[in-house]
């Protein structure tokens, strides 16, 4: 069986992750898993609690197993667990240990961190436009501290998706670029 490359898009908020995934498997004419966060916060009747963290996770993995098993040899991941641990770490200051226990165990090919240079955008859902070089680093220092394969993508509109597609082609050349 051949290997499935998996490569996870990740950052602070606004940063371009959503757009960058869907760019990225049009051009390597493959899936990507979407965050699931978006449509279940948008589902809430109220404010969201830090057990809906640990039900985003669940759900996350869950649509990422399933679109993994009907895709061929790259994975787009627009998040991975990385994100909500930063996220209820920085809300919470903690993290649910199943999370964190997943998040260890779940293994990809090559991260790419977004970098902060995009203008942050208005979005009832987003919560930090002021700690942007809080998040980032704390994005950084995680990659760093877990040894993961990763590069910062930065540059706007299509100067993003290509630095992003040069880099995901030197770990991985594809047949389809």
């Amino acid at each position: 069986m051949k290997k499935q490359y998996k490569i996870a898009i990740v950052g602070p908020e606004s940063t371009g992750k959503s757009s960058l995934s869907e760019s990225l498997s049009n051009y390597f004419k493959t899936h990507f898993v979407p965050e699931v966060a978006r449509d279940y916060l948008n589902n809430l009747r109220s404010d969201y609690e830090e057990s809906d963290l640990l039900e985003i996770a669940k759900k996350q993995i869950e649509v990422e197993d399933l679109i993994s098993s009907n895709v061929g040899d790259l994975l787009i991941c627009d998040t991975t667990l990385l994100v909500i641990k930063i996220w209820s770490q920085v809300k919470y200051n903690h993290c649910n240990f199943w999370i964190l226990e997943e998040e260890n165990q779940r293994k990809y090919d090559l991260f790419l961190l977004c970098d902060i240079d995009l203008e942050w955008e208005f979005d009832p859902l987003r919560e930090h436009p002021d700690k942007r070089d809080f998040l980032f680093n704390l994005y950084y220092q995680s990659l760093l501290s877990s040894n993961a394969t990763f590069e910062i993508i930065s540059g706007k509109g299509n100067e993003r998706v290509n630095n992003a597609i040069t880099v995901i082609n030197k770990h991985y050349p594809m047949k389809n670029s």
